[in-house]
């Protein structure tokens, strides 16, 4: 079904001819959420976070990261993870941490 769902006028001829209708909004597909995280998976990965900490490559990349070295910690980050998409998010999120230890040192 197109996007732009034109009102009907009721006419036979013209432009926006036909039945008038209106028009349908069917509920989003489940296969539309596939890979975003339920509320549980966040919490469980939050806490497995919170006990284990983080990997070896990810305290590198964090120590190239303050070192103002971005380009090396996307490199790292993609031989370890292999794809460039995650290795960007990895490196996003590893500046995520290192923000919020700068806020909570402040603290």
């Amino acid at each position: 079904m197109p996007q732009d769902v034109k009102q009907k006028s009721g006419l036979i001829v013209g432009l926006n001819a036909g039945h008038k209708v209106t028009p349908r909004t069917p509920a989003a597909r489940i296969s539309r959420r596939r890979g975003l995280p339920s509320k549980r998976t966040t919490f469980v990965r939050e806490i497995t976070r919170e006990v284990a900490g983080l990997a070896p490559y990810e305290k590198r990349v964090i120590e190239l990261l303050r070192n103002a070295k971005d380009k090396r910690a996307r490199r790292l980050a993609k031989k370890r993870l292999g794809t460039f998409g995650r290795a960007k998010r990895k490196v996003e999120e590893m500046t995520n941490v290192i923000q919020e230890s700068k806020r909570a040192g402040h603290h």
